[in-house]
């Protein structure tokens, strides 16, 4: 049997229960976007850590050095916001070409400065050491969270609405724009830029954790075909989703049309999107949906329910069921 066989959660699977039993009760470990350590009896740290690897998470002919420390920071904080939780201190380790301009390692650590300073999340600390011939970026993010906020991946709740933070699929439809180099029009530069630079929803995410009626959340890194899987294994149930309230931007519908492109599996299995996913208590949607829009002047958008059942995802669209093979993203599918 061969990795591809498996996949990236077939392996963590055949490892995950033996762990798990060796933590403690009042802490969490692999399963959630982030790990779980109480502090006392009502807070406790999140910690995240991410890989970014040279030509398979980030091509560097086609992304800046500022947007890469960027981005390679943000996907972390993005991990501390699903929580519900509040980022506090980075610590990055790299592995480094020898032959790598230090002006290229300046530019890069000033786009991580940037975002760092937005969250006011200082680098702590990590360990620089040389690669091959490949730039391999580890960053990993320590929070902190009121336990009671935490949102967890295995809190949906029959009967819950789905819901999303923002637009699915300009990420994915940035990426087609830089490898098909159609990068010259507004609507591209707009899909590129998502794909560059996504912004972590922390303070999206605080809100949405003091909320009781929110139940289950996570971020959107491999798509929603994938990600929502998560939240549906860990809560044992099934979901119904709609793809015509999937929420797309203008220039992804554009650049859709134009390309001849599935906006569909762009926009539920594309990826690297990092809103937030999340279920919410059917009774109390009209009042968040209305908090939210006055707190941050966007709307959350439901796209379907939890349903009884075990980790299935039924489409529809035009309210007819739908049949689809779009699965996410997997790094050894």
């Amino acid at each position: 049997m061969k990795l591809n066989n498996i996949g990236e959660f077939g392996f963590i699977g055949r490892f995950e229960s033996r762990f798990n039993q060796m933590i403690q009760k009042q802490d969490k470990g692999i399963g959630d976007d982030c790990a779980i350590l109480s502090i006392n009896e009502t807070e406790a740290h999140v910690v995240s850590t991410d890989l970014l690897i040279e030509d398979i998470h980030f091509l560097t002919d086609h992304i800046s050095p500022e947007e890469l420390g960027y981005k390679s920071l943000a996907v972390n904080l993005s991990d501390i916001a699903a929580m519900g939780a509040r980022p506090l201190y980075s610590f990055l380790s790299i592995g480094i070409p020898k032959n790598t301009d230090v002006a290229y390692l300046d530019r890069f650590m000033n786009g991580y400065y940037e975002l760092s300073a937005k969250y006011n999340c200082p680098l702590m600390g990590g360990d620089t050491t040389q690669s091959a011939d490949r730039l391999v970026i580890n960053v990993g993010v320590i929070g902190i969270g009121t336990k009671a906020d935490l949102k967890l991946r295995s809190a949906a709740r029959e009967g819950d609405i789905i819901c999303v933070s923002g637009n699915l699929g300009d990420s994915a439809g940035g990426l087609k724009c830089l490898l098909s180099k159609t990068n010259e029009t507004p609507y591209a530069l707009h899909l590129i830029n998502k794909h560059h630079k996504p912004e972590p929803r922390i303070n999206e995410g605080l809100w949405l954790g003091k909320q009781s009626a929110v139940h289950a959340m996570m971020d959107i890194s491999d798509g929603i075909s994938s990600d929502l899987k998560h939240i549906l294994k860990a809560s044992q149930k099934a979901a119904q989703i709609d793809l015509d309230k999937i929420p797309t931007s203008e220039e992804l519908k554009r650049a859709a049309t134009e390309n001849q492109w599935d906006i569909n599996a762009l926009a539920t299995g594309g990826g690297e999107d990092y809103e937030l996913l999340f279920t919410l208590k059917e009774e109390a949607f009209p009042g968040i949906q209305k908090a939210y829009l006055l707190e941050f002047g966007k709307t959350v958008q439901p796209i379907g329910r939890i349903v009884e059942g075990k980790n299935e995802i039924s489409w529809f669209q035009e309210g007819k069921p739908l049949k689809t093979s779009n699965s996410g993203y997997d790094h050894f599918a």
